[in-house]
């Protein structure tokens, strides 16, 4: 086989290589996108919820539940959706647990993940709406800086295409997973012809999904999951065309791939939780720590126990956090005096007032009979 000509003036390359040999260890390039992913939603997660009252280094713990769980949830996603590839003539049960040879599905890790958010969350003592919308424009991020990953598998790319950034494309070596295939010379063999880079052009989408909803939350100050709704609405919308450019193999219903189908159905949810969802902002502030002034930069001293002496100052982890207004939050990153528990809204009280109101007439009524 010898290398396909290429004719373009332009054109986006492909590694010829994933993996590389460390010693016995086989270093993939699409494990190191997604770890680094991880880490930049991490960074931005972490600031955000910061900002919302919520003691350093949390995040590190809701990581421990979410990425695993998330890694589970994208496999079993993939599994479903391509049995055949498993469970079909020629298939291998077996190679269902090989995550290290590809095949995450984004929808079951984002299922995934939100449920290991929420048991992070729940020994935390954080509303789970507080970590979704601190994580609304870092988890796009990660997303984008995970699709780098298809660049060096040479995957999941679209039709043929002439446009100045069409993509070459390597053939890969089945009997060399992560490796191009080599002619006689010892070049690497291309596809013939340039593919869009469906991959990156959701990478595109998903920066510009993070930039909107950073740029949305911090105008109108969303509460609730909003933040995060507006993230599942514009990562649908987006994954909603890039996916019916895609020529990689999948399942069709009715003609349509099965991820089209699954991103309309989850921006109709997203779009309907984001439009009867109302409700301010929440803040937190420490339950079982010494009151102390919580900076508004993020400098936490609320969270760090200063009498530790000459060893420095050490973090305390609050018992569990209690929701407040923003405007006894900020009172209190002023002061370091804990708010009073804030009165329910005029409804609850009146359904509370009403059982009061039925007793006291039940006994009238009794006194009259």
């Amino acid at each position: 086989m010898t290398l396909a000509p290429m004719t373009a003036l332009a054109a986006l390359p492909s590694p010829s290589t994933a993996v590389w040999q460390l010693g016995p260890v086989p270093i993939r390039a699409y494990a190191l996108c997604i770890i680094a992913g991880i880490v930049v939603a991490c960074v931005v997660t972490e600031h955000r919820l910061r900002r919302r009252g919520v003691a350093p280094g949390a995040v590190l713990d809701i990581a421990v539940w979410a990425v695993p769980t998330g890694i589970v949830g994208a496999r079993i996603y993939h599994v479903i959706t391509s049995p055949e590839k498993y469970f079909g003539a020629g298939g291998h049960p077996l190679k269902a647990f090989a995550i290290w040879e590809g095949g995450l599905g984004v929808w079951g890790a984002v299922a995934g993940g939100a449920i290991g958010a929420w048991i992070a969350a729940r020994q935390l003592g954080i509303p789970l709406t507080v970590v979704a919308d601190a994580l609304a424009p870092g988890l796009p991020l990660a997303q984008a800086v995970g699709r780098l990953g298809n660049w060096f598998n040479n995957e999941l790319y679209g039709g043929l295409t002439s446009l100045p950034w069409g993509l070459q494309v390597h053939v890969m070596d089945s009997d060399n997973p992560g490796h191009a295939l080599r002619d006689d010379a010892g070049q690497a063999v291309l596809q013939p012809g340039l593919y869009h880079p469906t991959f990156l052009y959701e990478a595109v989408w998903n920066i510009g999904v993070a930039a909107v909803v950073f740029a949305l939350d911090r105008k109108l100050r969303f509460g609730r999951g909003r933040a995060f709704a507006l993230y599942v609405m514009g990562y649908t919308a987006g994954r909603f065309w890039i996916e019916m450019m895609r020529t990689d193999e999948a399942n069709h219903i009715l003609g349509l791939r099965l991820n089209v189908w699954t991103a309309g159905l989850v921006f109709l949810g997203a779009l309907a939780y984001f439009v009867r969802v109302r409700g301010p902002r929440e803040y937190l502030v420490p339950i079982g720590l010494p009151a102390a002034p919580v900076p508004p930069a993020g400098g936490d001293v609320s969270q760090v126990d200063l009498a530790a002496g000459a060893a420095g100052p050490r973090q305390v982890v609050p018992e569990g956090y209690r929701v407040v207004s923003e405007e006894r939050f900020r009172a209190y990153q002023e002061t370091g005096a804990l708010p009073d528990e804030e009165p329910p809204p005029a409804d609850e009280a009146l359904a509370d007032e009403a059982p009061v109101a039925d007793e006291a007439a039940a006994t009238v009524s009794d006194r009259d009979s």
